[in-house]
């Protein structure tokens, strides 16, 4: 007879996600993992087949989180320039909240996987993809209420937000600095056209 599973499966995969975020993949070890989730080595292999099965699940763990934070700071019924400056402020304010651990796991995923992990690459791909549709769902309507120009390339602009975000968190993780990032982010709304 098998054993049934004796573990919250979420929360192991929230934690393993904590875990990858603070040291990143390479970074992390199985024991990194058995110890923050309170499971022993086999089974984690047992329920997650590998190290990179469960970075996986935590990496599409967090693009559903942040993807989804995004969207619903994106709703909100204020005029669009204060709408993308709180998004992007409240980014990096997310980025800089556990001193220790770097900007976005994304951002990570992107930088150490992406290069030679098809996995990875797709899980990536379809997040940057998701992000740009939610931003340009949101020009769109600014741009059908009158908020923005007809001519505004919302397209291009969506990429440009979106990319502007990545480097954000980038740059959090390099710099506490946040005067300094808050006006990177006024300069970027320039971007914005009135």
């Amino acid at each position: 007879m098998s054993r049934v599973r004796e573990f919250d499966t979420d929360e192991v995969i929230q934690k393993a996600m904590e875990v990858f975020w603070t040291h990143g993949y390479e970074g992390t070890s199985i024991q990194d993992l058995a110890e923050a989730t309170g499971l022993g080595r086999g089974s984690l292999y047992a329920a997650f087949g590998s190290k990179h099965g469960l970075y996986e699940l935590a990496l599409q763990r967090y693009v559903l989180q942040t993807t989804d934070a995004t969207r619903r700071a994106l709703m909100r019924r204020e005029p669009i320039r204060k709408v993308m400056r709180d998004l992007l402020l409240g980014r990096l304010n997310s980025s800089l909240e556990v001193p220790g651990r770097p900007g976005c796991l994304l951002v990570m995923a992107i930088t150490e996987r992406v290069p030679h992990d098809e996995a990875t690459n797709r899980i990536v791909r379809d997040a940057i993809g998701a992000l740009q549709d939610s931003f340009s769902a949101t020009l769109y309507m600014a741009r059908s209420m009158g908020e923005l120009p007809v001519e505004t390339d919302v397209p291009t602009l969506a990429n440009f937000l979106v990319t502007m975000i990545q480097g954000l968190r980038i740059m959090s993780a390099v710099s506490t600095d946040l005067s300094t990032l808050e006006q990177v982010i006024d300069v970027a709304l320039v971007a914005i056209p009135e």
